[in-house]
């Protein structure tokens, strides 16, 4: 007759896959007797009129009914009033040799580029100056460039 293949080593490992089935059926079993009562219901959160999270559902008789059309999504876009057509502004840097510079505007401090074939006269740094927009491949850019 032959011999069991079960070694000690195999014995060894079905015991420990045993007794670890075991300890989490025993775990499983004790999370079930000690879960908190409510479930679900004990862990959804409400607002309450002022943006603070509670945990009391919220009073019916404080609803407010909103109008859908007072609701504004976007911003307004920018009409013709609002941007002024010719700007000022103070060169801030110019390279003659290379043709390009950059105008720094009085109001809002951005600068914008501006190559030679934007300009009505020449200019150099620290002309104060006259200046359009158009959008260019990587910004924008001042065009009708004029000394004041």
């Amino acid at each position: 007759m032959a011999q069991s293949q079960d070694t000690f080593n195999k014995k060894e490992k079905e015991k420990k896959r045993l007794k670890k089935r075991q300890d989490k059926q025993a775990k499983r079993e004790e999370r079930k007797a000690n879960a908190s009562e409510g479930g679900l219901d004990s862990m959804i959160a409400y607002v309450d009129e002022f943006g603070n999270l509670t945990d009391t559902p919220p009073d019916p008789t404080k609803k407010v009914k909103v109008n859908l059309d007072d609701i504004e999504i976007s911003v307004r876009k920018k009409t013709e009033e609002d941007v002024p057509a010719v700007r000022t502004g103070r060169v801030e840097f110019y390279n003659d040799a290379k043709g390009f510079g950059f105008i720094k505007e009085q109001d809002s401090q951005e600068k914008y580029f501006v190559h030679v074939s934007g300009l009505l006269q020449p200019i150099k740094e620290g002309d104060l100056v006259t200046f359009e927009l158009q959008r260019g491949t990587k910004g924008m850019n001042a065009f009708n460039v004029n000394k004041v």
